[in-house]
């Protein structure tokens, strides 16, 4: 049996929050942001780490200034899930990849530098199953804060029609 996950409070939820926007930001800032100590702080922040909420810290980096003009997004049919892992392992202009439900068993984010190039990345997937490819025009919404999930705040966008 699993072990019962922590419950967040107001100040790890505003911590989180903040690292997201900003993970560089320093420990007496964070406090300052979310009013607690700098100690008070850099302990929960410690907390958050070593139970998993936080899994690392990382750039996030702008694909057009390293070189790669063109983003995809490659839909990949059923194919045998170890050599599609191999694949995306091998690949390494596949950025991010989703095994899903659906008519699709993958969707595969990638990077790529031109046309050419998006074929010939395309063409591996291609040889394992059918493949459907798109291109990314534009990115209103990309590495959204998350926060902690609450079952309360889930409110039907509509409201169900009953026969009374």
């Amino acid at each position: 049996m699993p072990a019962e996950t922590p419950e967040l409070d107001a100040y790890d939820a505003r911590i989180l929050a903040e690292l997201q926007r900003d993970a560089r930001i320093s420990m007496a800032e964070l406090g300052r942001q979310v009013h607690l100590s700098q100690p008070a702080v850099t302990e929960r922040v410690r907390k958050l780490e070593v139970g998993g909420f936080i899994k690392g810290y990382r750039a996030v980096v702008d694909y057009q200034r390293l070189g790669y003009g063109i983003r995809g997004i490659v839909r990949v049919g059923r194919a045998e899930y170890a050599r599609v892992v191999r694949l995306v392992e091998q690949t390494p202009e596949v950025v991010n990849a989703y095994n899903v439900t659906g008519e699709d068993s993958w969707i595969l984010e990638i990077a790529v530098i031109d046309v050419e190039h998006l074929d010939a990345v395309v063409t591996k997937f291609c040889i394992l199953t059918e493949t459907s490819t798109s291109i990314v025009l534009n990115v209103p919404r990309e590495n959204a804060a998350v926060m902690p999930a609450r079952r309360e705040n889930i409110k039907p966008s509509i409201r169900k029609v009953t026969g009374r």
